[in-house]
């Protein structure tokens, strides 16, 4: 029998998901949700394919032993490594996953669009694919941020190195040709001021979490399990790392965000 009440998840490699489920909660604000953050392994970015799937897999059975309904991938890196094999392997489980909102940037008519990405994405076949198939549509700048990440990790305490940081990576002949910003990691739009104020014009800002959060609806919908009762919604945070700290952490993100 299907049970609409179960809850939702959504995972990351580390703290980064959070802004993702901030999106989904808005959009699904009846629904229930877990996040897991595996920040004991954070950030997968700079891992090797292989160790990304392996970790995504014992973050999913995981999340499996809880009774979920669905579970979001809300982590570039591990949509690209771990989405396919992960959905051969459930078939019964709805698993979605975030990809870079280059799409959603081109179609907007944007011609000179700046890719921000771990490096894992921005060397990925997926990923190439797409730059390839825009490529005569816009000029895409595609810049891998290694360490970015791992900053975002480390929460407030780390907003001067972010902003250094941010000013050595964006120093490059382009920049003030630059009309929007694709941010293809879920660590990123915790920054995403910051990395907007390197920028004299201040460019337009694509995450594609509303995409993601309307194929979540229409996913369960097909299912029938989306939740249509007008209860209080519940989230509940869980990590890898088993620290009260990071707990608060997660709590504090998801509330007040970084920048």
């Amino acid at each position: 029998m299907l049970d609409v009440t179960k809850p939702i998840a959504v995972f990351d490699s580390g703290v980064g998901g959070i802004s993702t489920l901030k999106v989904l909660t808005e959009m699904l604000p009846h629904e229930d949700f877990i996040f897991f953050g595996d920040s004991a392994n954070a950030p997968y970015g700079e891992k090797s394919r292989e160790l990304v799937f392996k970790l995504a897999d014992q973050v999913v059975q995981q999340l499996i032993a809880k009774d979920v309904k669905s579970i979001v991938i809300a982590c570039n890196t591990a949509t690209s490594a771990a989405k396919p094999v992960l959905m051969e392997k459930h078939p019964q489980l709805p698993i979605l996953g975030i990809e870079p909102a280059l799409k959603e940037a081109v179609d907007a008519g944007k011609q000179n669009i700046l890719v921000l990405a771990t490096p894992l994405t921005i060397h990925s076949p997926k990923y190439q694919a797409q730059q390839a198939r825009f490529i005569d549509q816009a000029n895409i700048y595609s810049l891998p941020c290694p360490g970015l990440a791992d900053l975002i990790e480390g929460g407030t305490e780390n907003i001067t190195q972010i902003k250094s940081y941010l000013t050595k990576l964006l120093t490059f002949p382009q920049r003030e040709q630059i009309d929007a910003i694709v941010l293809g990691c879920t660590h990123y739009p915790f920054v995403a001021k910051l990395i907007q104020q390197q920028f004299a014009q201040s460019p337009e800002i694509y995450t594609g979490y509303t995409g993601l959060g309307n194929n979540l609806k229409h996913q369960l919908a097909k299912r029938h399990l989306l939740r249509t009762d007008q209860v209080k919604q519940n989230i509940e945070f869980m990590s890898s790392k088993h620290e009260p700290a990071e707990l608060t952490l997660y709590q504090q993100l998801f509330d007040y965000g970084l920048d």
